[in-house]
């Protein structure tokens, strides 16, 4: 065990930190400010990283384990590889951006909510980097039961119904899950300590990645991983708790639903599906593609017949996960490194896109499309912020899903023409139901609803500018996260060869 104090370490005490502080103080904007000033310290923690990733003299310090469970072989293990430090980083920037955009946001018992809101940041963080298989089942639990109290205490007048939905599917996905990691746990290696205590087998990633299974066995196994995953991210026919709970729920845990929790389904894909069941992988995949792609067609198609604004955006992540999983399973190098480049633009857009719909709930207090026209006229500058961020979330030219949507198409179209061409209808649906519901809310005549409605403060300007920033930045200069990721696309080759 070291005697220092290591960037995993941080990332998680940080949040776990701010949290018990919210709890403790509940006079007005106490709490709220307490989220925003750590979660600030966080993202500052989390771009420190960056600047260690090949430096070999500070290698120990992106990794810690310490002995946890020792007779069973569970360590709490943590580490900081390509995707971990992409997904933290994401996390990292996405909570000081969505509490500063939401800071007019009045909320009951403030304490409780913004300090289950950084519970959730700390169970996200630790999934991302995991290295140990009870240390991740661990936090992906951590991760989900603050959502479930945030979404049914301060959620709609249906909340209860959503929440009780959202809670059934993903217990049961992460029931599966345990079942599943019990299973291969109880199928490692030996394992001595210093101490001389032997355990027979081992939570370790490394022991999890060394297991021997059969055909047959990695076949159920992978049904059990994959659906526990398929809820979480969610893609067809696994999605339909998703529409409601993001209606529902506030829009501030909706953003992290949509902007964050979607991305460990597909990071539990990359770091525990396919080099522990790469046989069954293999032999699934088209299976997954066709479901997938199914997805997007059907989201795209049900997000045009939308008039609630939040339902048609969810539908629209369900699309963009979608295509994702499908360049995942495609498993082309291409496609694959298109997959990690937008699992971090679609954080950046869908948060920005919920932004602006939670800036446009609260001051109409509506979320009917019908109900919503010529706010280009009130709230010009909110407008202008929309349509770029809007028009980047279909991957328009020079944004940052463009070079991420390239991507993914191309090693989709090199791994089999007719799923690229399914999958690109979704494409143009997206820009149809985009358009449409730009041109219905924001041209147009005033009324009753918007003629009095104020433009963004500047917290929400703040916030908007930065996310449009990072759009076109990444949309120009890609680089950067094709490079923190490129370990990881070249450890995933290895495992299905």
């Amino acid at each position: 065990m070291g005697t220092y104090i290591t960037f995993p370490d941080l990332l998680i005490w940080l949040p776990l930190m701010a949290a018990f502080c919210c709890f403790t103080f509940d006079k007005k904007n106490q709490a709220k400010n307490l989220a925003i000033t750590f979660s600030l310290i966080i993202t500052i923690v989390s771009i420190a990283t960056l600047f260690f990733i090949n430096d070999t003299k500070f290698l120990n310090y992106n990794n810690v384990s310490y002995i946890w469970l020792k007779y069973i072989g569970a360590n709490y293990s943590l580490g900081l590889d390509g995707t971990g430090r992409m997904l933290t980083l994401l996390t990292a920037l996405a909570f000081p951006m969505i509490l500063i955009a939401s800071y007019k946001s009045e909320v009951n018992k403030p304490s409780s909510f913004y300090g289950l809101l950084m519970l959730t940041q700390a169970g996200l963080m630790g999934v991302f980097m995991a290295t140990d298989a009870l240390t991740f089942y661990f936090f992906w639990e951590l991760a989900l039961i603050p959502v479930y109290f945030l979404c049914s205490m301060w959620g709609g007048e249906k909340r209860i119904q959503a929440t009780f939905k959202f809670f059934v599917y993903t217990f049961a996905g992460s029931l599966l899950m345990l079942i599943g990691l019990i299973y291969v746990y109880l199928h490692t290696g030996v394992k001595t300590y210093e101490d001389g205590t032997i355990s027979h087998h081992s939570f370790s990633l490394a022991a999890f990645y060394t297991v021997q299974l059969s055909a047959s066995e990695q076949s159920w196994l992978f049904a059990l991983f994959f659906i526990a995953f398929a809820i979480k991210m969610p893609i067809f026919p696994f999605h339909t708790w998703q529409p409601e709970a993001y209606n529902q729920s506030p829009t501030i845990v909706t953003m992290i639903l949509s902007g964050l929790m979607v991305k460990m389904g597909l990071f539990g894909v990359i770091r525990w599906l396919i080099p522990v069941l790469p046989k069954a992988f293999i032999h699934y995949k088209d299976i997954v593609i066709v479901l997938s792609i199914i997805g997007v067609i059907y989201a795209s198609c049900v997000a045009m017949m939308q008039d609630n604004i939040k339902k048609l955006v969810a539908y629209s992540s369900i699309a963009h996960i979608g295509l994702m999983c499908a360049a995942l399973f495609a498993m082309n190098e291409i496609s694959v490194k298109g997959m990690m480049l937008q699992m971090f633009n679609h954080g950046i857009n869908i948060i920005g896109i919920w932004v602006c719909v939670e800036i446009m709930e609260r001051k109409t207090g509506v979320k009917k499309i019908s109900e919503l026209s010529g706010l280009a006229q009130t709230m010009p500058v909110l407008t202008i912020l929309f349509v770029i961020i809007a028009l980047a979330n279909i991957a328009l030219p020079l944004t940052n899903a463009f070079p991420g949507e390239f991507l993914m198409f191309s090693g989709l179209y090199n791994y089999n023409k007719w799923f690229a061409a399914f999958a690109g209808v979704g494409v143009i649906l997206s820009a149809v139901y985009t358009l449409n519901m730009i041109q219905k809310v924001f041209y147009g005549s005033l009324n009753n609803t918007t003629a009095e409605v104020k433009d963004i403060n500047w917290n929400e300007k703040f916030v908007l500018f930065f996310i449009v920033g990072i759009i076109f930045f990444i949309g120009v200069y890609p680089q950067p996260i094709l490079e923190l990721t490129k370990g990881s696309v070249t450890q995933l080759f290895e495992w299905v060869k």
